[in-house]
């Protein structure tokens, strides 16, 4: 249940709203409110994804995150995260990218789920999410921190309720590569090399998303489903990284190689 008020949800998403302006991130909220819950975090997502509805932005999917054991047992939680897709987030295959646009910008490496059919829990199975997906294509995901990563003063790190209240930590999504049916492939061991100015920085396998990613849009299916939401079809879905988040800055180029999936590329300025 929320501790913190309405107002206070609304105030706290229009200071994520002007850091992403100002590229300047803001203290953390769990140092400022330590009585936030998980349920006050979602709500001043939502209240930052008003501000965007009222500047014209419309939602395109939604990203899974927190999908790995480690980083569940690191932020202390038992469960992934969720947040929006928005329409000028999506960033084309080999685009040039400006830093200067990002506060702390890091790449990570995901499956993308194109849904046909809409999901809706409760009882949402890996089937369904197979049944329900037209195509399965590598991604990177962006993201960015417009709550400090790290305390200002104590230097500690922030907390699952920053991240969440941050929309997950989204800021971007390049999807690239060869487009696969479910079906065609053992998603489980789809991979990825991850090189940064022709040096790897990072592998994984896909099954390091709860053992298979399609696992993740079942779970969230489910987790919206709790809110009579759900997924829509031709929306994008992203399952959650199967590598550490890998920093970016001006002058690097980044290719990763999902071999038979082919490859994205992304250079930033």
């Amino acid at each position: 249940m929320p501790k913190l008020d309405a107002s206070t949800h609304q105030a706290l998403a229009r200071e994520l709203h002007d850091a992403e302006r100002s590229r300047t991130p803001v203290m953390q909220f769990s140092r400022r409110y330590p009585e936030m819950t998980i349920a006050d975090s979602y709500a001043i997502s939502q209240a930052w994804l008003a501000l965007k509805f009222a500047e014209g932005r419309r939602v395109i999917g939604h990203k899974i995150g927190l999908t790995s054991r480690a980083m569940q047992v690191a932020a202390q939680i038992t469960e992934p995260d969720h947040g929006t897709l928005l329409d000028d987030m999506l960033v084309a295959d080999g685009a040039t990218l400006e830093a200067s646009r990002f506060i702390v910008p890091r790449l990570e490496v995901e499956l993308a789920f194109i849904l046909a059919k809409p999901l809706k829990g409760p009882g949402v199975t890996l089937f369904d999410v197979l049944d329900a997906t037209a195509w399965v294509t590598p991604a990177l995901e962006l993201i960015d921190g417009r709550i400090e990563l790290f305390d200002r003063d104590t230097k500690a790190p922030r907390k699952v309720f920053d991240t969440i209240a941050d929309n997950a930590a989204n800021a971007a999504v390049i999807l690239g590569g060869r487009p696969v049916k479910p079906e065609a492939i053992d998603l489980r061991w789809a991979g990825a090399l991850l090189y940064r100015n022709g040096v790897i920085e990072e592998s994984g396998l896909s099954a390091a998303v709860l053992n298979h990613p399609g696992n993740g849009i079942a779970w969230l299916a489910n987790k919206l489903g709790a809110f009579d939401e759900g997924l829509q079809a031709g929306e994008i879905v992203l399952a959650g990284s199967f590598t550490r988040p890998v920093a970016c800055a001006a002058g690097d180029v980044f290719h990763a190689d999902y071999g038979p999936l082919g490859a994205i590329g992304v250079r930033f300025v």
